[in-house]
């Protein structure tokens, strides 16, 4: 048995090759002309308003990744060990014949896990909106880390995990592992949570509101929601990420939002404009 199993490889890598093939085909899409009606920000936009240049953005997510990992990595290490005697039991049913499982028991299973699921994405989705929020609230903290994921005002896929290297421990890494450790999830559910999570992200920041999209329509929390953020009016308000709005309603960060053509004359495409008359709203 090597140092590092297969589930193990599965958990830490999964959101990495999937991040980069979800990111790509996005981007492929986003050179399709025909679909620059879609476009919350213009070609226009992306190269003269943001202020990290997409070389810059590939190697702070590079960064962010190889982190990530090594943290994913301890935390499973960590708890394999604590699990102590897990081995043994695996190896001990392994040499007793396999019932057939019924089909409640596969019911039950399947339940279980979905729960679990639920549980995953409920602590990931409140981990992140206090980190976040706190990222925003302390004037240090935004300046010295949160500023480099702002540094992209027109957000694009590939640009969705780029941060500083603290940020990204405090908000996604950290996340992740509190996700995994109190949902219990088995290994194989577990990586296909975090890429399921990474493959929001990614659509959060993807700016290409495309009618067809199955998660603008099963989420609120979608790439117009999040954009409203990422305005240099907004950064105080739509908090939650990735998966619902319910933290941001609760406690008074959410903005509404229209989408509206933009004229032909400022790039065309789509603009994402925030609702300001909830008076509970923080402005």
């Amino acid at each position: 048995m090597g140092f590092i199993s297969g589930e193990e490889l599965a958990v830490t890598l999964a959101p990495v090759a999937v991040y980069w093939l979800y990111s790509g085909i996005y981007e492929a899409l986003g050179s399709v002309r025909a679909l620059d009606r879609y476009r919350l920000h213009s070609r226009r936009d992306e190269e003269s308003n943001n202020m990290a240049s997409k070389k810059e953005v590939v190697k702070g997510v590079l960064l962010q990744q190889a982190i990530q990992v090594a943290i994913s990595l301890a935390v499973l290490k960590l708890t394999s060990e604590k699990d102590g005697g897990a081995g043994d039991v695996k190896a001990g049913h392994a040499s007793a014949p396999a019932a057939a499982p019924s089909s409640s028991s596969a019911a039950a299973a399947l339940l279980d896990v979905a729960a679990r699921f639920g549980v995953a994405m409920f602590v990931l989705d409140a981990w992140q909106y206090f980190a976040h929020r706190l990222m925003h609230s302390s004037r240090y903290m935004y300046r010295r880390f949160h500023s480099w994921h702002h540094r992209v005002v027109a957000p694009y896929a590939f640009a969705a995990q780029y941060g500083h290297p603290v940020d990204g421990v405090l908000t996604e890494a950290l996340s992740g592992a509190a996700a995994y450790l109190a949902s219990g999830l088995p290994p194989r559910a577990a990586a296909f949570f975090l890429a399921f999570a990474t493959v929001k992200g990614i659509d959060d920041h993807c700016g290409l509101l495309v009618p067809w999209n199955p998660l603008h329509a099963a989420f609120a929390n979608n790439t117009a929601y999040h954009d409203v953020h990422h305005h240099l009016s907004g950064g105080r308000r739509n908090f939650s990420q990735p998966f619902f709005v319910v933290w941001d309603r609760l406690l008074g960060t959410h903005a509404g939002y229209t989408v509206t053509a933009r004229e032909r004359n400022n790039g065309g495409g789509l603009e994402a404009k925030p609702i300001c008359n909830d008076r509970h709203v923080l402005l």
